[in-house]
């Protein structure tokens, strides 16, 4: 049975370095200790929070609850032919998963790099960047269910991935745990370089034919000078989701805004870039209390060090309705409101 903690300050927990207390509070580091755990006739029926970085969720009050701490860990792989299967722990943080992968030249998560959270979290959010999604290089992974206490595995029809989205947000919202995640990957790169500022950063550094090492380290380099390390100013990283809209929609925006920041989708529709949006309503940089947005980067919300989870929200609400009136565009929170 794994420590039952009570009373945790959740405040090293949440990149947002918010500080708010647990009711209980349990680290996992097996499978074996979940089943221990909910088949406790205390905890089986408690409200509960799963967590793993800690880098995608903002407190606005006290967690009256269980919190779990998924830290199960460990990397393996298996090549099969110019694939290869790697298959983490869901308590591996994201970025070290990043650089197992590009040390062993094994190609397809190098423009994920420095994303924060744990490898767990990963399927959930259906995480992104530079071009590429979690979808993209996903085989499977395992999961507990809570209800009845055995390992179940999702493969890729299973999980119903969208933008920022799976099943494991929606109709199996709460109900399941990933304890592992297995990926598909390659021998042979197939580089995306075409999206952001990735070619530039490459050619800046002379670099003619870049590798996987290569692109990992322009795509860090870029996050770096754009975003805050948590370690130093709480965030959780991008804010706002990037809005997808329809096209007359856009054909509207456009029209009043014609150096909008935009992409096309796969499915006809346009994504358009929050952080632009929130730029051109006067947001980049601003302070407000002890929150504000981050100077290099608008979409980034920070806690200066003393902010309350709600005087965050708050703030978000603010440029929310900014953006709204501005572009006729509303923005939806990626961060998850607790």
């Amino acid at each position: 049975m794994p420590q039952i903690l009570e009373n945790v300050s959740l405040k090293p927990y949440n990149s947002f370095a918010i500080d708010v207390n647990a009711h209980y509070f349990a680290e996992i580091e097996t499978e074996n200790d979940l089943n221990e755990l909910f088949q406790n006739p205390l905890f089986s029926n408690q409200k509960r929070l799963i967590i793993g970085g800690g880098s995608n969720i903002l407190f606005t009050q006290d967690f009256d609850g269980l919190v779990v701490k998924m830290s199960i860990k460990g990397i393996e792989s298996k090549i099969e032919g110019d694939q290869v299967l790697v298959t983490a722990g869901s308590g591996e943080v994201w970025n070290d998963f990043v650089n197992y992968c590009v040390a062993n030249n094994f190609a397809g998560v190098e423009n994920l790099s420095l994303i924060p959270g744990t490898v767990g979290a990963s399927p959930i959010q259906n995480i992104g960047a530079y071009g590429v999604e979690l979808k993209d290089v996903f085989e499977s992974c395992t999961a507990f269910e809570i209800k009845t206490g055995q390992l179940k595995s999702f493969h890729f029809n299973d999980c119903q991935f969208g933008y920022r989205e799976s099943i494991f947000k929606g109709a199996f919202k709460g109900q399941y745990i990933i304890t592992k995640v297995t990926f598909r990957l390659s021998s042979q790169a197939h580089l995306n370089t075409s999206y952001g500022a990735i070619e530039t950063e490459l050619q800046n550094r002379g670099i003619k034919s870049p590798g996987i090492a290569d692109v990992s380290a322009a795509v860090a380099h870029i996050r770096v000078s754009k975003l805050p390390d948590p370690s130093t100013i709480g965030n959780a990283g991008s804010f706002f989701k990037n809005p997808i809209i329809e096209k007359h929609e856009f054909s509207d925006v456009v029209a009043q805004h014609p150096d909008v920041v935009h992409y096309p989708t796969a499915d006809g529709r346009i994504k358009l870039a929050a952080g632009w949006l929130i730029e051109q309503c006067g947001w980049k940089g601003k302070r407000v209390g002890e929150t504000g947005t981050w100077k290099n980067q608008a979409l980034v919300l920070v806690n200066h060090g003393h902010a309350s989870g709600t005087e965050v929200y708050q703030f978000s609400e603010q440029i929310i309705d900014s953006v709204k009136s501005t572009f006729g565009v509303t923005l939806e929170r990626e961060v998850n409101i607790l």
